[in-house]
């Protein structure tokens, strides 16, 4: 069941969104070279708790894991596609990527976010790589009015991906989200017909999330159980933001 939000719920939802951008724009601040991704998530867990907020990724259980994620941050490197986990042993160099995903849950709401940074220089390729995994979740939000569906989002992304010459990872997709985390329906960055495609109303909110490899589609799960790599080892980036649909169309609640 797809739940639509009130107009207070969803100013909830934007304050819980906004403390997440803050979050990024800090983190953004701080990626250069030499920088561990555990000194990221330092800092990210002190602004969630000095913001009076709950970090929406640590402890949340997952069975195909087998237990509960340690961190606030997901910090997922180069050809990690999501969930890497935040190490001091992670020093960042120029020439990496670093996808950064983050949640909170404030005033009993959740808002979810991610951006992909570039360490220092990187190469022309991985440049275009990041240029067009958000150009295609800005396509996708655009597509987030009442009367569109589902595979509207799914579709936008897919089209400009491929005709740009990358792939769509497909084990993992965005969500609903409201008092929950996760909530219906499954928001894939492809059209797949064998899902439904339900039609968007207002009140809907959406965690869109494209996460693009440079190479093959193909991801596994290495042995910390977590952390999502590409199977060639090629780059992947990921842009994440929570979407509600509106009278006034869509209104990006994780941004000013």
């Amino acid at each position: 069941m797809i739940i639509r939000k009130s107009p207070a719920e969803l100013e909830k939802m934007r304050r819980a969104g906004l403390l997440v951008h803050s979050i990024l724009t800090e983190m953004k601040g701080l990626i250069r070279e030499g920088v561990s991704t555990l000194d990221l998530e330092n800092v990210a867990e002190r602004m969630i708790r000095d913001a009076g907020a709950k970090p929406a990724f640590k402890g949340y259980y997952v069975p195909a894991a087998g237990g509960k994620y340690p961190f606030v941050l997901c910090t997922s490197v180069n050809h990690e596609v999501v969930h890497g986990m935040p190490s001091e042993k992670r020093v960042l160099k120029s020439g990496d990527i670093i996808s950064i995903d983050t949640g909170v849950q404030l005033e009993g709401y959740f808002g979810d976010s991610a951006i992909t940074v570039a360490v220092g220089e990187i190469s022309e390729e991985t440049r275009k790589l990041l240029k067009v995994t958000e150009e295609s979740l800005e396509l996708a939000i655009s597509q987030m009015r009442a009367g569109n569906r589902l595979f509207d989002i799914c579709g936008a992304v897919e089209r400009h991906v491929v005709s740009n010459g990358f792939t769509i990872v497909r084990d993992f997709v965005g969500h609903g989200i409201g008092t929950s985390l996760h909530e219906e329906p499954q928001v894939p960055n492809y059209v797949d017909k064998r899902n439904e495609n339900p039609r968007l109303k207002e009140g809907m909110v959406l965690a869109i999330e494209p996460m693009v490899n440079a190479g093959r589609p193909e991801t596994k799960v290495l042995s910390d159980r977590w952390t999502a790599v590409s199977r060639d080892g090629s780059n992947s980036a990921h842009f994440e933001h929570c979407v509600a649909v509106t009278s006034n169309g869509p209104w990006v609640l994780t941004r000013p």
